[in-house]
């Protein structure tokens, strides 16, 4: 099997000494990031990994993950990115993608065989290619998570010749299709990639100011949790020149807030998925959600109020479900979508959307009120089953303070009265114990 050198990898030697990573408030030059690389490819040597091999990559973001990254990448091999997982989960997301050795990257670095072989067709059609490859799992919030599979050289192409390098702060996962482009994108400019160890707010934005970071790459949900806890207030955020949100709807008081807090950045709302790569996009305004998908290497449509998008980068296909792409080759991204000329709104997933005796409503936009209500930190709105209507909206909140749940329920009523319409009110408001979020930062939601 021959594997062919990508350009993006020559081109890390051509940036000289500037920082690429910053870890626990260390530089990393790109001379060490691609000593580390050399590192790795003499330990994937002595271990006998091969070009199309399966690798699971656990680790976080550092410099050591992104050597054990771009070595594998150089080897050919297909990567399977992997972040701290229940160890059941971690047992699954391995037979799924036929795992035939795990690196681990933290702590002291091991590279160990599992036996397995790996004989799936996708995983064939990439070794006759003699191309790298690259398996993320959904989110999985409802049901199995599904394996998408990339070709990790059409993930390169993305990254073309740099412009402006820029410091960028790593808060996606490497497990998520925006982690991975953070990384690539960072690196492919000759910029710098600003680690964390934790993603709460005072973290983050201590990190911002120490290291002066230009781009935060993040979440609505972490915004909300930005803004309730009053760090940006304790920190320098002067550096800050462009923050992207994405992975999922952004409530309108969130952006009004966010644009408010931070008049001299920018707010860009991205749009990806694992599936098909990171779309280049435009908002219309920092306090607009109507965005404008690039055309570069993409293609979109909207059927029946859905996106639908074909994309150059797209995904080979799912290890273990199948692929939801048309004739012509365009991916049915269940996104729920208002147009107006050539800017999409997204509503959010048709699977999320309410159906409340014929009326439709979408989570999201009852959330963004909830979270006006005083003393509600984070909401998450689900249907519940309902004789008469056949589902009810029912709300989830996480509290600043402690509250009689019956006093709760009439109040979040009383306050939605004039702001949504009757059959878009909590008919059930429920008190969580903890965080309404999973670890990639992201609403959780579950219906009944």
């Amino acid at each position: 099997m021959r594997i062919l050198a990508h350009p993006f990898l020559a081109r890390l030697a051509d940036f000289g000494d500037r920082d690429a990573v910053v870890h626990h408030g260390e530089r990393y030059g790109y001379p060490r990031l691609l000593d580390s690389l050399a590192r790795w490819r003499h330990r994937f040597d002595e271990h006998g990994v091969r070009a199309g091999e399966v690798v699971a990559l656990h680790a976080a973001h550092s410099p050591q993950a992104c050597g054990a990254l771009l070595a594998l990448v150089e080897r050919g091999a297909v990567v399977v990115p992997l972040t701290t997982v229940p160890p059941a989960k971690r047992a699954e997301f391995h037979e799924i993608a036929q795992v035939q050795t795990v690196v681990t990257v933290d702590g002291e670095p091991s590279v160990t065989g599992t036996g397995r072989a790996a004989d799936h067709e996708l995983y064939r059609r990439l070794r006759a290619d003699g191309a790298p490859g690259l398996v993320l799992f959904s989110s999985g919030t409802s049901g199995r998570s599904k394996a998408s599979v990339l070709d990790f050289h059409r993930v390169l192409d993305r990254y073309g010749p740099p412009k402006r390098p820029l410091r960028t702060l790593s808060f996606l996962n490497l497990d998520h299709i925006g982690g991975i482009n953070t990384l690539l994108h960072t690196l492919g400019q000759g910029g710098a990639l600003i680690t964390v160890a934790e993603r709460d707010p005072d973290t983050v934005f201590a990190a911002i100011a120490e290291h002066r970071v230009q781009v935060l790459p993040t979440t609505p949900t972490f915004l909300n949790m930005v803004l309730i806890s009053g760090a940006l207030d304790r920190h320098d955020t002067t550096s800050l020149e462009l923050l992207t949100y994405g992975t999922e709807p952004m409530p309108p008081r969130t952006l009004r807030a966010v644009a408010d807090a931070l008049p001299d950045a920018r707010l860009k709302q991205t749009y990806g998925l694992s599936e098909l790569g990171i779309l280049p996009t435009r908002s219309r305004g920092d306090g607009s959600l109507w965005v404008q998908l690039g055309a570069a290497g993409f293609e979109h449509k909207v059927v029946d109020g859905t996106l639908r998008i074909r994309s150059e980068m797209a995904m080979l296909g799912y290890l273990n479900a199948p692929a939801p792409f048309d004739a012509d080759g365009f991916f049915d991204t269940q996104d729920a979508v208002e147009t107006d000329g050539e800017w999409l709104r997204i509503l959010g997933r048709r699977s999320e959307v309410i159906n409340v005796g014929g009326e439709k409503v979408y989570p999201g936009e009852v959330e963004d009120v909830l979270l006006q209500v005083p003393g509600i930190a984070e909401a998450t709105v689900a249907g519940a089953p309902n004789p008469v209507t056949g589902m009810v909206v029912r709300a989830t909140v996480r509290l600043t303070r402690d509250e009689d749940p019956r006093q709760l329920t009439r109040r979040v009523r009383e306050f939605c009265r004039g702001r949504l319409d009757g059959y878009k009110t909590p008919v059930v408001v429920e008190v969580a114990d903890g965080p309404l979020h999973s670890d990639r930062m992201k609403k959780t939601r579950s219906a009944s």
